[in-house]
């Protein structure tokens, strides 16, 4: 029997991007991301594809990168038909709620919609889109240690009444009683 790779963390996670440049220069901006390495081919190293791509990677704090990929030769970016938008997207921490208003307000003095706060019992977030359409989720966490470990505690429970019901199991309803205590 075969081990399971014991992961250090994630090494970067890629998106597709309209324009490379646009895009490193928003989440500079809007995010403070550290524009650090850009790979450009015209072919795919791993296939050997002609498809010439800009490849570039942005710093979000804590050893977390975020890339994008250009593709000029491809036909243009959508997004499945059959997912509602706030389903696929990125979700970065904030220090607390000060720090969440802060960005709420910085975000939107960049020309950015904004949409929340939004409780989640345990943590709250904002919304909007960068300017490839994708969505991007900052959060705070505000919940309590032994919240945090009651949850962890019905997640299999959870997941078990969901995968037999397909309906939201009520194990964690005390997340909703009162979002704004």
């Amino acid at each position: 029997m075969t081990q399971a790779p014991e992961l250090k963390r994630i090494h970067h996670v890629a998106y597709r991007c309209n324009d490379a440049k646009e895009t490193v220069e928003w989440y500079q901006r809007v995010l403070g991301m550290t524009y650090t390495t850009a790979f450009a081919e015209d072919k795919v190293p791993s296939t050997g594809e002609d498809d010439p791509y800009m490849h570039v990677f942005l710093d979000c704090g804590g050893g977390n990168v975020l890339a994008f990929f250009e593709l000029p030769n491809q036909q243009p970016m959508g997004r499945d038909p059959n997912t509602p938008a706030w389903v696929q997207h990125l979700a970065f921490e904030v220090e607390d709620e000060a720090a969440l208003l802060a960005a709420k307000a910085h975000v939107e003095a960049q020309g950015t919609d904004v949409l929340g706060p939004t409780c989640h019992g345990v943590f709250r977030s904002i919304y909007f889109f960068d300017p490839n359409g994708h969505r991007v989720e900052l959060a705070c966490n505000i919940g309590t240690r032994e919240q945090y470990a009651e949850l962890r505690r019905v997640a299999p429970l959870m997941l078990e009444e969901w995968s037999r019901t397909k309906r939201a199991p009520r194990h964690a309803e005390w997340l909703h009683e009162n979002p704004d205590a």
